[in-house]
């Protein structure tokens, strides 16, 4: 398609609606492009990237957005599914602890895998205390918040978990679901909105909460956390954090286009990051729908579409590279047909 871009279905395409359910992280951005797109009439609904996989698995809607791509026993028993990246994204490991939300705690993968399971159970325990020298921790038994929704969330942060460190790796493993260890202590949330009220509302808690959710994060008055990379350096969450983090991998991507870039290497990476991607079929149900769907995500990745800063900049999601649009993202959306 090349210097096309979009505008290569322009006319091609009659106005249909194309269904759209899945990721909370990503919710904000379709309710941003429902509101702006004007080629096709875009319905969203925030139900997590579990079921958003499954819905456009089952063809009950056109478009299931996630934070993860299928895995490779889904990928087998359903071959006729796209994984499409459309952004890249990360997520804060926010915390409700008095009078301490406006400081940047440090916390590495081993830290919060220990905290999640039980093994660590108080502010101040020596393990945190020395990522955090100066720091008036307090005795309060810490409160983990999960997501209770199959969810995209949930993977990227186990993951992180996951390659940072080895017995959670070995015992609880990374998922949009995971058997969460027997901790008394957790307690769950739906969705990102979910995580932060049942934060805001439990001090002493910590969980896991979508960038693009940084306006509520902000509003809530929660803090967040710095976290330990694989170069062993304490990064805050940003833009350029969780770009340096993609850059990392931007070379290594797969044409089926399912990458995991969590914990990268690299001095200034932010540990937590994803790819954000669109679960389509290959075969839609009607040519129109087909050409519909084909321009929509071209110009949901395009710079001077819904990629412009306009939707990205202000929801902490940062745009493909146009190298993997052309070389990944175009050859994957050019395999979507209509019934032969």
């Amino acid at each position: 398609m090349g210097a096309l871009g979009w505008r290569y279905y322009e006319n091609s395409a009659q106005k249909v609606t194309l269904t759209e359910s899945g990721s909370t992280l990503l919710y904000p951005l379709f309710n941003e492009w429902a509101a702006n797109y004007s080629r096709a009439v875009i319905t969203t609904q925030a139900t997590g990237s579990g079921t958003g996989i499954s819905e456009a698995i089952a063809g009950t809607v056109i478009i299931g957005a996630s934070d993860a791509f299928m895995t490779n026993a889904q990928v087998q028993a359903h071959p006729d599914m796209l994984n499409i990246p459309i952004a890249i994204s990360s997520q804060y490991v926010a915390y409700n602890i008095p009078g301490l939300n406006s400081v940047h705690l440090v916390l590495s993968g081993p830290v919060i895998a220990a905290i999640y399971n039980g093994s660590i159970r108080y502010w101040d325990d020596p393990a945190i205390k020395a990522l955090n020298p100066g720091v008036n921790l307090p005795h309060q038994i810490i409160v983990p918040v999960y997501r209770t929704d199959g969810s995209g969330d949930t993977n990227m942060f186990t993951l992180f978990l996951s390659r940072s460190d080895p017995w959670w790796n070995e015992t609880v493993g990374y998922g949009t679901n995971v058997n969460w260890p027997k901790n008394p202590e957790l307690h769950g949330g739906v969705g990102n909105s979910g995580v932060i009220d049942v934060l805001s509302s439990t001090p002493y808690s910590i969980g896991y909460v979508a960038m693009t959710y940084t306006a509520q994060i902000e509003s809530a008055g929660l803090g967040y956390a710095a976290l330990i990379n694989r170069a062993g350096n304490a990064v805050l969450p940003s833009v350029q954090t969780v770009m340096n983090a993609a850059s990392q991998y931007l070379n290594q991507i797969p044409p089926d286009g399912r990458i995991g870039i969590a914990f990268a290497p690299g001095s200034n990476s932010y540990p937590i990051a994803t790819f954000e991607y669109v679960i389509v079929k290959k075969v839609q149900p009607s040519s129109a729908v087909a050409n519909a769907l084909k321009q929509f995500l071209t110009w949901a990745v395009s710079p001077d579409g819904g990629s412009a800063p306009q939707y990205m900049g202000k929801l902490d999601l940062i745009p493909l590279p146009q190298p993997v649009v052309q070389k990944v993202v175009i050859p994957l959306i050019d395999q979507i047909s209509g019934p032969q």
